[in-house]
């Protein structure tokens, strides 16, 4: 009898390409479905947190299972807010896949990439399910990894053709517009903003993808243009604010999970707290996914925070492509 092979490792270039990032997207869409109707579910990570006074620096563990892929999956990752000013990566980290009948691990994955690749995606997938169909026009604050991968997502599930960007170093933007040129598909019209309400005002999309760790909003509500959609994901911590909570008051508000939200969604716990909206108006993804729920015009607004499934989802997606030469 032949032994089992060990677990495959995947690197940051096993994970690129658009076509293995549309597999992560509907991988996604795939397992929030399940999520909504009760069919797996996503425990909340364990976060401990260090390094006070100074930037509060956090060790995260997550781990979930998804019984239909016959996989679960264990990520161990490291946040450190001050890391991009020594010109080291955010975020650090592993992720183990599992096949659940045999208990076997059977993948190692990058978990920083794999982190903004899903992220992304995420992302990518509230924009699909949300943003008018057709629209040309992306804003980007920020110009870190997690705003690269969050570009890639956008342009899979909508024919982006003008990019404004900005973030509060302008080398690293003016390197950020360079890698987008380089890199697009296509023909992309990329501007680097001397201000975020430049950067956002009138687009169709925008993201959010900053380190922040304070509650004055990067993003006042009368700069987003009615009808466009925004995708916020950054925020070193659950009380941290990219953009102003008055939006969430007249927009369709998105969220992964509403229990997530409440612990972790800076800008939902805030409009909460100020009776701007109820805890019912929170939409979430599977809801989308499923039918139950839809946009229905208005500016909408997806704040992520990330769930310990989404990990299992894109990691069981990667492996796949990697066994299948990413096809």
């Amino acid at each position: 009898m032949t032994a089992p092979s060990g677990p495959v490792t995947i690197g940051a270039e096993d994970m690129a390409g658009a076509d293995r990032l549309v597999r992560v997207i509907d991988a996604l869409a795939e397992v929030f479905g399940d999520l909504a109707a009760g069919r797996t579910r996503s425990p909340s990570r364990t976060v401990v947190e260090h390094g006070a006074p100074g930037p509060r620096r956090q060790l995260l563990a997550g781990t979930a299972v998804w019984e239909r892929r016959g996989v679960g999956s264990v990520k161990i990752t490291t946040l450190t807010p001050d890391n991009p000013d020594r010109g080291l990566p955010l975020i650090h980290g592993v992720v183990v896949l599992t096949d659940l009948e045999t208990g076997r691990i059977t993948a190692l994955l990058d978990g920083a990439e794999l982190t903004a690749v899903r992220t992304g995606a995420v992302a990518g997938l509230a924009t699909r399910l949300c943003a008018p169909e057709g629209v040309e026009e992306l804003a980007v604050l920020g110009a870190g990894v997690q705003a690269r991968a969050l570009v890639r997502a956008v342009c899979a599930v909508r024919p982006i053709r003008s990019v404004r960007v900005f973030s509060r170093t302008r080398a690293r933007t003016e390197a950020f517009a360079e890698w987008l040129r380089a890199t697009s598909a296509h023909s992309v019209d990329v501007s680097v903003c001397d201000t975020a309400k430049d950067a956002v005002t009138d687009a169709a999309i925008i993201c959010t993808a900053t380190s922040t760790d304070g509650r004055t909003p990067l993003v006042a509500a009368d700069w987003v243009a009615p009808g466009a959609h925004v995708n916020v994901i950054g925020g070193t911590h659950e009380d941290a604010i990219e953009v102003d909570p008055a939006l969430l008051a007249s927009a369709f508000v998105v969220v992964e999970e509403r229990a997530a939200a409440l612990e972790d969604a800076g800008e939902v716990r805030a409009a909460l707290a100020y009776g701007l909206i109820g805890v019912t108006e929170l939409h979430e993804l599977g809801g989308l996914v499923n039918g139950t729920t839809a946009a229905d015009g208005r500016t909408s607004v997806f704040r992520g925070v990330g769930l310990a499934i989404e990990d299992t989802a894109a990691a069981a997606a990667l492996h796949e492509a990697a066994a299948t030469g990413g096809r």
